[in-house]
């Protein structure tokens, strides 16, 4: 008798146990389901959810080139915000009428992301952000100083990206030419006098390359502008500057830094050099950086928030790192993206104040 109600108080001891481990785990249970559930609302409030980001070009290239070729990009960029923590329903790209009509529609809140050159970011800057400066390779010598691109030449191509570029002021093998450009080498000051004394080829007033930095150069260390040079005539494209420059019909031309690297055969083949371009072509003046393309945003954009500027900086930068982002940017000769600093833009301020008073 004693034995079994020994039997039944240790079977009611058991069963009070299991009965405290059963609610034990059962809250544990319970306490772990309402964290999960926490944890993926959580989640889901962290993800931005927009019904449309707009993309528009500037048309520097045929306008359905540049919609097919960058088709790909919607997908791209809706894949990378989205590891980014904003789920984007549509991404619409669009070309502008314009390079005024791109700022003015970033300016206005009506286009959110431009690809629009410095020149049109520092335009409309009072309602527009570069967020990104695209990168490029660089090149071997990058001195601001004449001589050293003499000494070193001749230029190449490297693999470092660089956000900027530079204009050269080149003197042919003309008797002027040779002239400027062996005062140069021998480490002595050209004068306004030297130099208004030679005959130039530049481009249109537009140009940054062939004209505005080049002026902006002359005005710095001159106190004179292009306008102000008795014989410069506007050429229609860079190979015939060069060609006139090889048959020694003008004595000086305004470029891009690495336009000689373009021209090396056709320099003796084509335009009727005798030497090498690097030898025959000699540079006598250098600009100041220009800055390469940006990726601007639209300030008046009422979804243009901080945080969605600092996911756009790093889905646009993911993408220009792979093989097919490339594939989309190299339309307009970018090979990837940088953090933009407005500072790097003050050159192209510094042309367009002179632009304003030279009208």
């Amino acid at each position: 008798m004693r034995f079994r109600k020994l039997a039944v108080l240790s079977l009611l001891v058991v069963s009070l146990f299991a009965l405290s481990a059963c609610g034990n785990g059962g809250e544990a249970n319970n306490g772990a389901n309402a964290n999960g559930a926490n944890e993926a609302t959580e989640e889901a409030q962290d993800v931005v959810s927009l019904d449309e980001l707009t993309v528009q070009f500037v048309p520097s290239r045929e306008p359905d080139e540049i919609i097919t070729v960058t088709e790909p990009l919607k997908e791209l960029l809706k894949e990378e915000m989205a590891k980014l923590g904003y789920d984007i329903a549509n991404v619409d790209i669009s070309v502008g009428t314009s390079y005024e009509a791109t700022g003015e529609a970033l300016s206005a809140g009506t286009v959110d992301i431009g690809f629009v050159p410095g020149g049109t970011y520092v335009t409309y800057d009072d309602g527009v952000e570069a967020i990104l400066t695209a990168t490029r390779s660089g090149l071997s010598i990058e001195s601001p100083e004449a001589k050293d691109w003499n000494d070193q030449a001749p230029t190449e191509k490297v693999e470092d990206q660089v956000t900027f570029y530079r204009g050269l002021i080149l003197a042919g093998p003309s008797a002027k030419g040779q002239e400027l450009a062996a005062k140069v080498n021998e480490g002595q000051e050209l004068t306004w006098e030297d130099l208004n004394s030679a005959n130039w080829a530049v481009m249109g007033p537009t140009s940054p390359a062939g004209y505005l930095y080049p002026s902006l150069w002359l005005s710095e260390n001159f106190d004179h502008a292009i306008s102000d040079l008795a014989n410069a005539v506007q050429a229609d494209s860079y190979p015939s500057s060069f060609a006139r420059l090889a048959t020694g019909q003008i004595d000086v031309l305004v470029t891009y830094a690495d336009a000689r690297l373009d021209y090396v055969d056709k320099w003796t083949g084509e335009f009727g050099g005798e030497n090498d371009i690097f030898q025959d072509v000699q540079v006598i003046g250098v600009t100041d950086k220009m800055m390469n393309d940006t990726i601007s945003v639209s300030e008046t954009s009422e979804k243009m928030t901080p945080e969605l500027i600092a996911a756009l900086q790093e889905a646009f930068i993911n993408i220009g790192n792979t093989a097919e982002g490339k594939e989309v940017i190299a339309i307009y000769t970018h090979d990837g993206y940088e953090k933009a600093n407005p500072a790097d833009y003050d050159s192209e301020r510094k042309v367009q104040e002179m632009a304003k008073e030279a009208k």
